[in-house]
């Protein structure tokens, strides 16, 4: 049995909480508001953007996942909460003396690949993006402390109430079909799975890498997508954009290391977990 906080009890962060609770672990959820309903854990209220709010948060955890959202996509908002918020957790404990294994959540946009490449947890991480550079100060951060702590790379996020490539499918966009543009996801519950799956592993001795980077075994082309699920909509086919040579074609995310570690996809790929929000929306 750990014991384990939780930074940031959003929809993931609540739901691998309650999993937790019923495998028998102790868990404490750090959030910032209160919940409507009282949740079967112990909840702890603080905003980490803040050190002096930290004060009387116990420090004995085995296990703390930092999982946190942004209220918005503007650099502050990422700099604030992903940098200044991390690094104000880990020196609440490190100040105590205290040293739990931390799990940060980041996502696969730290790559700024952008020719179709493949990319895992080796490749750069040197993002166009100054929101993006933010969680790569975060990341190298989080390993200055110890380089025992284990960052989880999610790609596209999808699944219920997550909806946003159904409601492009549903528009009459034009995609890009030459050159292929590449797309990553992963389903809900398998951000619950792969965290999940690391921390038991933590908590069998399972040695791990610093890094993982998880993403569904398809990283299927957007034309591929959205004509799979106009058919599955029963809408026509989408226009094609123009060709362009120079049309940017994002990358590929693999999971290998994360596979040969042992985790299986609930969702392998895009039409398993979309067919099933299609199925339960009708």
């Amino acid at each position: 049995m750990s014991k384990t906080l939780i930074v940031g009890c959003g929809d993931i962060g609540y739901q691998l909480a309650i999993t937790l609770c019923q495998k028998g672990h102790v868990v404490t959820g750090l959030k910032r508001r209160p919940f409507d309903a009282t949740p079967p854990f112990e909840i702890f209220l603080a905003d980490i953007r803040q050190p002096t709010s930290l004060q009387g948060l116990a420090v004995d955890f085995d296990t703390v996942v930092f999982i946190v959202s942004p209220d918005g996509r503007d650099v502050a908002s990422y700099q604030t909460l992903f940098h200044n918020g991390l690094q104000n957790v880990l020196e609440h404990f490190a100040q105590a003396g205290s040293s739990p294994r931390v799990f940060m959540v980041s996502s696969s946009s730290v790559y700024g690949q952008q020719a179709g490449e493949w990319v895992d947890e080796t490749s750069p991480t040197e993002p166009d993006s100054a929101t993006a550079r933010w969680l790569v100060a975060a990341e190298r951060l989080l390993w200055q402390y110890d380089s025992a702590h284990c960052v989880v790379r999610f790609s596209g996020i999808y699944g219920p109430g997550r909806t946003w490539l159904l409601r492009r499918a549903a528009s009459d966009e034009a995609i890009q079909q030459f050159p292929s543009s590449y797309t990553n996801r992963i389903h809900v519950e398998d951000c619950i799975g792969v965290v999940l799956f690391l921390l038991e592993k933590h908590w069998e001795g399972v040695p791990l890498q610093a890094c993982y980077l998880a993403s569904d075994d398809d990283p299927a082309p957007l034309w591929d997508v959205m004509l799979w699920l106009k058919r599955r909509m029963a809408q026509p086919a989408p226009q094609a954009l123009p060709h362009k040579d120079c049309a940017p074609q994002n990358k590929r995310c693999s999971n290998a290391r994360l596979k040969a570690l042992g985790y299986r996809f609930r969702y392998p790929s895009y039409q398993n977990g979309y067919d099933k929000l299609l199925t339960e929306s009708c």
